[in-house]
């Protein structure tokens, strides 16, 4: 796990690369309640994550713990990074933790030699446009959701 506080110390962003992780696992399931979906075998799903390989999320959480998001992707050898899950607490939204969510992710992949991300959505287009995603015509994710593409471009170190 790689832990990242902001200046303020206002929050904390967690590499986490075992889904077993209680601080994922929390997040995950507030998610899945938000969505309406009841698991029935929690610890299957997580293991799941886990023996699919690859899988890594940053968990985002504030000072005081509580879990303001995460994001859930995998790198595609050679190809691309794929976004698989990403969410923000009600309460935490539209305050940038998103934004920068996506941009630790987008990070990620840059410094693996990735310079694509793929992902699908049915609620958040125009949020994934606005940092520069564009839809992928002809392009349906097996749940018939539409793909977004983003050709990432490393930045110089002085611009970060």
């Amino acid at each position: 796990m790689i832990y990242l506080r902001d200046k303020d110390g206002r929050y904390s962003d967690n590499l986490i690369s075992d889904f077993s992780d209680s601080l994922f696992q929390a997040a995950f399931k507030q998610y899945f309640s938000e969505l309406g979906l009841h698991i029935r075998d929690w610890d299957g799903l997580f293991r799941e994550m886990n023996a699919d390989g690859g899988n890594l999320a940053f968990v985002r959480t504030s000072e005081s713990g509580n879990v303001i998001g995460f994001i859930q992707f995998k790198l595609l050898k050679f190809t691309c990074g794929f976004i698989r899950e990403f969410w923000v607490a009600d309460e935490y939204r539209n305050q940038a933790h998103g934004s920068a969510l996506l941009a630790l992710a987008e990070e990620h992949f840059l410094k693996n030699g990735i310079y694509t991300s793929i992902l699908t959505t049915d609620t958040a287009a125009h949020f994934y446009e606005k940092h520069g995603y564009i839809s992928a015509p002809g392009c349906k994710a097996k749940n018939q959701d539409a793909v977004f593409v983003k050709h990432l471009v490393p930045q110089p170190d002085s611009a970060r």
